[in-house]
């Protein structure tokens, strides 16, 4: 069992969890990820490592209410236990022989790109990080991107705070003005990366992406996660999660992710009905 020792709601879609897990912590490296399974009846959902303590043993882990299992995840607080949590898990981001890099996030996916950014960031890489939201009530981990960037920049699609826009204007707004970054490394929704990828092959700049598909055992045995990379199959769980944004097949990640639509809104439903009039503060 794995003690929460601090819950917080970064937003209202929103959670963070640090979880004690001293071996994780004592191992995982940026971009690696691991399962949760928070009880016995639940599904297995893999979740990113977006900070660790070495010293004090613990990891964190942040994820949006989207699903029957993450809305039952989110009724867990400060004091309680996760029945098991397996990683580290992934391949570590190489964040190697860079100089100049530009990080994106979308979303929740800045969950991932943070740890990404800090560990750049503590290598003297100049960090230039772009952060999209919808609007200024979903923006999540504003302060830990200042400490962790060289510049930082928001975006909101409605404009309520910082700059309107999407991340692709800011990143072609940058690359005009005479950036030249050795690579772009984008985390968030697949349309925000397919995008991302369209923009950076214009302009011949290297660019990787972490995908998130379907995922059970996160080992390599189910097949679930596969993407086209390459024209090739790859497992996001065990050759990724980072890949070469330019190889990508978007079209075909986006269409598999929306293969269970119908299951998961039933169950959505289900589930907001059995929570109905629960809050945890």
């Amino acid at each position: 069992m794995f003690n929460i020792i601090e819950a917080k709601t970064l937003n209202k879609d929103v959670k963070s969890f640090k979880i004690t897990a001293s071996r994780i912590a004592k191992v995982c490296l940026p971009g690696q990820f691991v399962i949760v399974h928070a009880t016995e009846e639940a599904e297995r959902i893999p979740l990113t490592i977006a900070d660790y303590s070495r010293t004090e043993g613990w990891i964190r882990i942040i994820f949006q209410l989207v699903g029957t299992t993450t809305m039952k995840l989110a009724q867990l607080t400060t004091g309680d236990k996760i029945r098991d949590v397996v990683g580290p898990l992934g391949k570590p981001s190489n964040l190697e022989n860079l100089k100049n890099v530009c990080v994106i996030g979308g979303g929740v996916g800045c969950a991932i790109a943070l740890p990404v950014a800090r560990g750049l960031f503590e290598k003297g890489v100049h960090v230039e990080t772009i952060i999209g939201f919808r609007n200024r009530d979903l923006i999540i981990l504003e302060e830990e991107f200042k400490h962790y960037s060289t510049n930082l920049s928001i975006m909101t699609d409605d404009g309520s705070a910082g700059e309107k826009g999407l991340v692709t204007h800011k990143l072609e707004e940058l690359i005009t003005k005479g950036h030249q970054f050795d690579e772009v490394i984008a985390i968030g929704p697949l349309i925000m990366m397919k995008f991302v990828a369209l923009l950076t092959k214009k302009y011949q700049i290297k660019t990787v992406v972490s995908m998130n598909p379907i995922m059970i055992d996160g080992t390599g045995m189910c097949g679930c996660c596969r993407v086209r990379v390459g024209g090739k199959t790859k497992f996001a769980c065990v050759d990724g999660p980072d890949f070469d944004a330019h190889e990508i097949d978007f079209d075909e990640a986006i269409m598999r992710n929306k293969m269970y639509l119908e299951e998961e809104q039933a169950s959505r439903e289900q589930t907001c009905n059995l929570f109905k009039g629960v809050t945890h503060e």
